[in-house]
């Protein structure tokens, strides 16, 4: 009776902080004819003869793409191979790795629980991973053994800094500092993902003992910021940050194909991660990262940086929800007045002449880069992954585009500006 009496409580628990009804009750993403919606279907055409082009001149292996308006899918279409040595062809609701384009929805975990009142944007994070208490800046650093001298930190990392890569961490195996790399790879700092039987709190803790870059609040410095905040996600709901997505986010949302690590019933959907080799793609080696993570080995490191896999239309799904300021399907995940703070100016002028700024997760283009033309409206926000995916989403048109790819090591795929402008040209209202 006592075990039960705790089971309802934890149920109850969970309940009164999930995702809220609301007034609004806009519909899932379905599919309707391009008319309907505004845009030329003559002219999204041209994105056939863009893809085609891509894959018949080996710049590309395959890709999976993708355009919504006004919650309604109006193109969703694969081009070329999955697996280049197999032969398989690539499906439209075949599984991508989207690396970095976790980052945006761990933002929104930790925004979710923001807006529950369990912490302040701008409270030092070792007030809930005290790991991080009297952070250290790197001074001088020896090549040969790695030895390093540091001086304190000029203030305290605080989650916004983590939200925003101004916290002074680095990123290890994509570090453009090769100090970094060294320095994480002896500390067996994880970056990214792993089959091995890590965890993320492990991997963090080892993380917060190493100097930074920089003081936190200076410069941007991309990061793994956003794999503290999935550990923290666990720190603060008390639950493992996979279930914490799964229960918050991708059940209520019905992102069904979203996972860190894939059901063995989905996993034949996942694509290959490739590269070119002698004229052909061939799939991408283990490096210092084993491409098959999602299918095999431990799957015990739930990577909020990099580490979750999804389908097109699982994301478009995502990125409607925040086109529709915060809410899906009659489900209130995040505030309108929430989302037009994440999609506000973070950096200040870290970002300067990019014509974008970067808020908590996002890149978001300017008016500058409005003018600059081909990449959609003021306050369009977007991101890519490390295999080659990206997204964008233009809340003053309501569209939505998204780009599949799963490469490393290309050198003549232009499909991603090239995908962005035809999007936008399609436009026909």
């Amino acid at each position: 009776m006592k075990n039960l009496y705790i089971l309802l409580l934890v149920a109850f628990a969970m309940s009164s902080n999930a995702q809220t009804n609301s007034s609004q009750k806009s519909k899932p993403l379905s599919e309707a004819s391009p008319e309907k919606v505004g845009m030329s279907p003559e002219r999204l055409q041209r994105i056939d003869a863009m893809l085609q082009e891509a894959v018949a001149e080996g710049d590309v292996p395959g890709a999976v793409a993708l355009v919504a308006r006004n919650g309604k899918i109006v193109y969703h279409k694969a081009f070329g191979l999955a697996d280049n040595e197999s032969g398989r062809e690539l499906k439209k609701d075949d599984i991508f790795r989207i690396a970095s384009q976790t980052k945006a929805i761990t933002a929104t975990a930790v925004m979710m629980l923001w807006e529950e009142g369990k912490f302040q944007l701008d409270d030092p994070i070792s007030k809930y991973i005290p790991a991080f208490k009297n952070p250290q800046v790197l001074k001088s650093f020896q090549y040969k053994d790695t030895s390093y001298t540091a001086v304190p930190a000029a203030r305290e990392i605080t989650i916004r800094h983590l939200l925003t890569h101004t916290s002074g961490l680095g990123y290890g195996a994509i570090d453009g500092d090769e100090r970094f790399k060294m320095l994480y790879h002896k500390a067996g700092v994880t970056d990214l993902f792993t089959t091995e039987p890590v965890s993320i709190g492990e991997s963090v803790k080892k993380l917060a003992a190493l100097p930074l870059h920089h003081n936190p609040g200076e410069k941007y410095t991309y990061s793994e910021g956003l794999d503290v905040m999935g550990y923290f996600v666990e720190v603060v709901s008390g639950m493992p940050f996979d279930v914490f997505l799964r229960k918050r986010l991708f059940e209520p949302l019905s992102m069904n194909d979203t996972w860190f690590y894939l059901p063995d019933a989905k996993a034949k959907r996942l694509v290959s991660v490739q590269r070119p080799e002698d004229g052909k793609w061939r799939r991408y080696p283990v490096t210092f990262y084993d491409p098959e993570y999602p299918v095999k080995g431990a799957k015990q490191f739930f990577s909020g940086g990099a580490g979750l896999s999804s389908t097109a239309k699982d994301y478009a799904t995502f990125l409607q929800m925040y086109l529709n300021g915060g809410e899906l399907n009659g489900k209130r995940f995040l505030s309108r007045t929430t989302v037009q703070s994440m999609m506000g100016n973070q950096i200040g002028d870290l970002w300067e002449g990019t014509g974008r700024h970067y808020g908590l997760a996002f890149g978001v283009q300017t008016q500058q880069g409005q003018d600059k033309g081909g990449n959609g409206s003021q306050g369009t926000f977007d991101w890519g992954g490390y295999f080659n995916t990206q997204y964008f989403a233009d809340p003053q048109e309501n569209i939505i585009g998204i780009l599949m790819k799963q490469t490393q090591g290309t050198t003549s795929d232009d499909t991603g500006w090239k995908f962005r402008l035809l999007v936008g040209q399609s436009v026909d209202d």
